[in-house]
């Protein structure tokens, strides 16, 4: 008798956990799929922006070309971790853009630019948002698959660790700010 309550329990265990790893994995394909479509939105808009700004700056072709670049390799990129290098490559020559048009003041004035840079900024926010929301999925999966009983189930059934959609170490750091007003 005893022996069946304890089979019982065991089956009952593994099926939760199997379950439970399943779930986790499924959240965390259907959080990849929430960055995967903001990242395609912020994609998508690059091509306004380069074309708003090269009529206002048409000879800094090499940041326009920068930008394109980047913009094509994020589109081919795969999976979170060389998705992430290739976003943060594109994150960078935004700011390229961004910083020419501090050095045309028609540019900032235009409104075309203006609603894209607005646009673009939102949807910055909506992927880091995205990309916190993963990344807690792929922590909480991951520590499933390593910590016990479950682990002896997804090292049966193969569930593997997942990547995690990290910012690089340049984009962490805190800009620095200067409005002219310092003394020098």
């Amino acid at each position: 008798m005893w022996e069946l309550i304890i089979i019982a329990v065991v089956v009952v265990v593994a099926v939760g956990g199997y379950n439970s790893l399943v779930k986790l994995r499924e959240t965390g394909d259907a959080a990849w799929a929430d960055i995967d479509v903001q990242l395609k939105r912020r994609h998508d808009l690059i091509p306004n922006l380069v074309e708003t700004v090269k009529g206002y700056a048409a000879h800094e072709s090499e940041t326009l070309e920068a930008v394109i670049q980047a913009r094509n390799s994020a589109m081919s990129a795969q999976g979170p971790a060389q998705s992430a290098a290739a976003e943060n490559m594109l994150t960078g020559a935004l700011k390229s853009i961004f910083a020419l048009s501090e050095a045309y003041p028609q540019l900032q004035a235009a409104e075309g630019f203006r609603d894209l840079q607005g646009t673009l900024s939102e949807l910055e926010e909506t992927i880091a948002q995205a990309r916190r929301y993963y990344n807690a999925v792929v922590r909480d999966y991951n520590t499933k698959t390593q910590t016990f009983p479950s682990v002896l189930i997804a090292k049966a059934f193969n569930f593997t660790q997942r990547e995690f959609f990290e910012v690089a170490e340049a984009e962490k750091a805190v800009p620095n700010v200067d409005f002219g007003t310092k003394a020098d």
